[in-house]
């Protein structure tokens, strides 16, 4: 698939939308067309371009199309601007030992397990994959024994709900 294809389809700020609300649940254009306050003849024509970027799942039940979004295609697209490192490893050593051997990432200690902190100077929440799998141990109780491909991960804040909270008897 064409990344320019897809990079097209996000160009609209209705198609980008769309796919916010895909990413959130399963919907039928009706339902899309209803929350975004659009004609549904109209959420249709966007919705086929989305498909056409592959960026859509369509689901058919009876004569009524559900849509998701495929984010993982997204991510996808994302790769060519992730950076790579190789490191070199003993056997039985650490994810730790492998990640204190890049200089731009750093890592913090809380509690007794050890967390990246930040890559390239960004803090933030980071996980890691191994071989594509998400591990439920922190990086230095995870113990290589094979050749491994590790995925870091920042997980970025996207904005699900806002909520305002109104103080009763305020004065």
């Amino acid at each position: 698939m064409d990344n320019n294809r897809i990079f097209g389809a996000l160009h609209s700020s209705t198609r980008v939308a769309i796919f916010q609300k895909l990413c959130q649940k399963e919907m039928h254009v009706s339902g899309l067309a209803r929350e975004l306050g659009i004609s549904v003849p109209v959420t249709a024509r966007h919705v086929k371009i989305l498909e056409e970027a592959e960026l859509i799942n369509k689901r058919i039940i009876g004569n009524t199309y559900l849509l998701t979004a495929k984010y993982k295609r997204l991510e996808k697209t994302l790769e060519p601007f992730v950076t790579t490192s190789s490191v070199e490893l003993e056997k039985k050593k650490s994810i730790f030992d492998a990640l204190q051997q890049i200089p731009d990432i750093q890592i913090k200690k809380v509690g007794d397990s050890y967390y990246i902190q930040s890559i390239d100077g960004d803090e933030g929440y980071y996980i890691y994959e191994v071989d594509g799998k998400l591990p439920k141990k922190p990086i230095d109780e995870y113990i290589l024994d094979k050749d491994v491909t590790l995925d870091i991960k920042k997980l970025v804040s996207v904005k699900k709900k806002k909520i305002t909270v109104t103080i009763k008897g305020k004065g």
